[in-house]
């Protein structure tokens, strides 16, 4: 049994639990129905217990589940034992960053918005060293190496060989403009957005000061879409640190506010003018 189970473990059985819900059982008649205890259905959607593929697939038919989509996407989750590149981290940073990580693996394509720091994946180590020592509480440099080279491996779902993972990022003017760690490092991290932008499966936006207010300001907003639209997940920048959530209601919510966001924003080809400005000016 499990006794720390992964951010998508935990995902896999709380799809589980919403399967068994929708079809109106409780966990013990969830289990008289599938021949099992009542503490092994808990067990299962709890992370605890890995199900394998056909597993899966018994337990949707049990539970009258007629989404194909859905039941297959869960049934290509469920046999995941590899170990992941992050796992190397467990006893240095925290779980929440390796669950980040693990998502952004597996995500079908990704979508972000930030307001005053350039978005994690398209950050040069000299910028992310610089955010890192500028933390509410001070790190030590262990730590601070930790924490960059783990968000420099993260970067890697953009430069795979294959299916390198679509990312659409949207960046406000004042981010592009803020001068973190002093002119030479600032135009170092604009030259690498411009590069980062020229890539097929990056798709960079800017929000320039003319818009003004607009839905989400003031938010670090980072979608991670799955499979499927039921598996989505959202992953909110908060003081205390990331959340992470995945309600529909929630993942219906964020869809439209990022389509309304990238509607307000400049064309890639007008973001990339507004770089350049950006780059004369410093």
């Amino acid at each position: 049994m499990r006794t720390n189970p992964t951010g998508r473990q935990l995902r896999f059985g709380t799809e589980l639990r919403k399967l068994r819900e929708r079809a109106g059982l409780s966990a013990t008649e969830a289990g008289q129905l599938l021949g099992i205890r009542q503490t092994q259905v808990s067990n299962m959607e709890a992370g605890r217990v890995g199900v394998g593929a056909e597993r899966l697939r018994t337990i949707a038919r049990h539970y009258d589940c007629s989404d194909k989509a859905l039941v297959e996407a869960l049934a290509a989750m469920a046999p995941d034992r590899k170990r992941g590149w992050w796992e190397e981290y467990r006893e240095l940073l925290s779980s929440g960053l390796l669950d980040l990580a693990e998502a952004e693996h597996h995500a079908r394509s990704l979508r972000s918005t930030t307001t005053a720091r350039i978005p994690g994946l398209l950050q040069t180590r000299e910028y992310a060293l610089e955010i890192f020592r500028q933390a509410v509480v001070e790190l030590s440099p262990p730590d601070i190496e930790h924490r960059l080279s783990f968000r420099i491996k993260r970067q890697a779902v953009l430069f795979r060989e294959e299916n390198p993972t679509p990312y659409a990022a949207t960046v406000h003017e004042a981010a592009l403009r803020m001068k973190v760690g002093g002119p030479t490092i600032a135009r170092q991290q604009l030259r690498h957005l411009l590069y980062m932008s020229e890539r097929k499966h990056v798709t960079l936006r800017a929000i320039s000061f003319d818009v003004g207010a607009y839905p989400g300001s003031g938010q670090s907003i980072y979608y991670l879409h799955g499979a499927v639209p039921q598996l989505d997940t959202i992953q909110l920048d908060q003081s205390h640190g990331a959340t992470f959530v995945d309600a529909e209601a929630q993942l219906h919510k964020y869809r439209t506010l990022f389509d309304r966001i990238e509607a307000i924003a400049l064309s890639p080809a007008k973001t990339r003018d507004l770089i350049h400005n950006v780059m004369r000016d410093l």
